[in-house]
């Protein structure tokens, strides 16, 4: 296997799909359409290209307030309204995963794997304004540069907020984020064989390294601006020195406005320099975007070479170039790694939501459709285990930490609640707005396979013949699944499912006639003819759709 090469093939409507599913959280079926026949190199050039860093700003979404639909991060800080700002900024950043009107990026999925990565949550921070700069510094630097973005994160005020950095000062250090920062943040607890990457006196060295940064405007009532200051009478200015596992580095220390940032561009460096930073965090990427499993095999032909590429002197740190290897390897593409993952209750919700076309209304224009709609969407998310912006601890949503890894997903509890929420585009009970329930209409999706639908005379035989099972089978599920569906469980779901174990294909296409000729002669049926001949087939499409989604397969990527 050349696992890293560039994977060569044109790619298929199957592992365009593959790409897609990972990549972002779930095409569409057009968008799948539209990468089929492209290069990799191509379909990841404009997963990349099409990132919308300008979004428009989160609005008020309580109908009953003044400033009902406005943007409010411009507005003096208003506490009564904390909770509900900063709600709206998760109810925002779903609607830029959804990508409404947008072309499809990759930007928002790999926003997600660092927002995991360097967690804070808007619970602990409770700062409407310091989550949302936070939020922006995250997307803003997702394809950026790693350096960049420790350096920019260790000073954020969100950041300094959830672990304590404002109470890190010379004399009594604080040392959670100096922890954090090595544990979690870049060279990871222990290297892959199990041995320890530092040392709790380096902990405490690299705490002193950052006494003294502080945030303005916490929670101060009609404040309208926030910063990250540094205060050089609170900063620790001996020297730091480290262990040897970082060779006994000494990060000299400084006096003045500038020592803050002189020391921690030190120590980020000492930290880069760390030969375990580059492997940790292409191990994470690898296992966020490919495979849960990092075996001796991956660790040395992929982890280890792409760590070098994403360290070396040419890359310098930098993100996309990484991105960009892994989305177009060999590996990535392998067979083995496609239907390898579970989807996570955002890759399962909004991939739904997307591949059924069920978009949300506009956030502007439609605050209170806008905000049912995710109300709907957020609070499954949270009982699946997501709650977005908001992870248990700092180590992020368990099932991305844990051994069990993607499979943490699924439980007794939660394999209930991913039916519920599918069963919710059969029986379409949501109305988000009048006119718009949301859900799947199968009778209109079967309607559309029917060639000539009208073509069928009032009695008799003649006219264009029904669909049948296996074209509403395979309508049903083109695209649907990582992994192809053998040829028995196709019968099973026809057979069993569709037909209930009861009725032979041949009664299917008589019913389907029966409702073609209902609606092409109403006159010549009666109300509850109607009616019956519509629900008929209604119920054994929602039948076989409701277990459709329900299937294994539909829960993996």
């Amino acid at each position: 296997m050349a696992y890293l090469s560039p994977y060569s093939a044109v790619l298929t409507a199957k592992t365009a799909a593959h790409l897609l599913r990972r990549a972002t959280f779930g095409p569409t079926p057009a968008e799948i359409t539209q990468f089929t026949g492209k290069t990799a190199a191509e379909a990841v050039q404009l997963l990349i290209g099409n990132a919308n860093y300008n979004p428009p700003a989160p609005v008020d979404l309580d109908s009953t307030q003044p400033t009902a639909g406005q943007a409010y991060m411009g507005f003096a800080f208003n506490g009564d309204r904390n909770f509900d700002f900063g709600h709206y900024i998760r109810y925002w950043w779903l609607g830029l995963m959804l990508g409404q009107n947008q072309p499809i990026s990759l930007l928002d999925k790999l926003t997600l794997f660092w927002q995991n990565h360097f967690v804070t949550t808007r619970e602990v921070v409770d700062d409407y304004r310091f989550v949302w700069r936070y939020m922006q510094l995250l997307r803003n630097g997702a394809l950026g540069n790693f350096r960049t973005l420790v350096t920019e994160i260790s000073k954020d005020p969100a950041m300094l907020k959830y672990l304590n950095g404002n109470e890190n000062e010379v004399g009594k250090p604080n040392e959670n984020y100096a922890r954090e920062l090595q544990e979690l943040f870049t060279v990871g607890a222990v290297d892959y064989d199990g041995n320890k990457n530092y040392t709790e006196d380096d902990v405490k060295a690299a705490a002193r390294v950052l006494t003294g940064w502080k945030f303005t405007n916490y929670w101060v009532n009609g404040s309208t601006s926030i910063s990250t200051t540094f205060n050089a009478a609170k900063h620790d200015t001996t020297n730091k020195t480290f262990s040897a596992s970082y060779n006994n580095a000494v990060i000299t220390g400084r006096t003045g406005t500038t020592a803050g940032d002189t020391e921690l561009n030190d120590l980020v460096t000492m930290l880069l320099n760390h030969p375990q930073t580059a492997r940790y965090i292409c191990r994470k990427l690898y296992r966020w975007f490919v495979n849960p499993i990092v075996t001796p095999d991956i660790e040395t032909n992929v982890i280890i070479p792409l760590a070098q590429f994403f360290a070396s002197a040419g890359n310098n740190w930098a993100i996309r170039p990484v991105i960009e290897k892994l989305l177009t390897s060999d590996i990535f593409f392998d067979p083995a790694n496609i239907g390898a993952m579970i989807k996570s209750p955002a890759e399962f919700q909004i991939g739904a939501l997307r591949f059924f076309g069920q978009m949300p209304p506009d956030m502007r224009t439609k605050i209170t459709p806008f905000k049912k709609y995710m109300d709907f969407v957020f609070w499954r998310m949270r009982d699946l285990q997501e709650p977005l912006l908001d992870q248990p601890s700092v180590f992020g949503y368990e099932p991305y930490y844990q051994t069990g890894f993607s499979k943490i997903w699924i439980n007794t509890t939660t394999v209930a609640l991913r039916n519920d929420y599918t069963d919710a585009f059969i029986w379409r009970w949501l109305e988000v707005e009048p006119g718009y329930k949301l859900g799947i209409d199968l009778i209109a999706w079967v309607t559309s396979l029917q060639p000539n639908f009208s073509d069928i005379p009032a009695s008799g035989t003649g006219g264009t013949g029904p669909v049948t099972c296996v074209q509403v089978l395979d309508a049903f599920t083109q695209n649907l699944f990582a992994t192809d569906l053998f040829g028995s469980q196709k019968d099973f779901l026809i057979d069993q499912i569709m037909m209930m174990n009861s009725s032979p294909r041949t009664s299917w296409e008589f019913e389907w006639n029966t409702y073609r000729r209902t609606i092409t002669y109403p006159a010549n049926y009666t109300t509850t003819q109607i009616t019956n001949a519509r629900n008929t087939i209604n119920w054994r499409l929602q039948t076989l759709m409701k277990y459709i989604l329900r299937m294994a397969e539909y829960h993996v990527l």
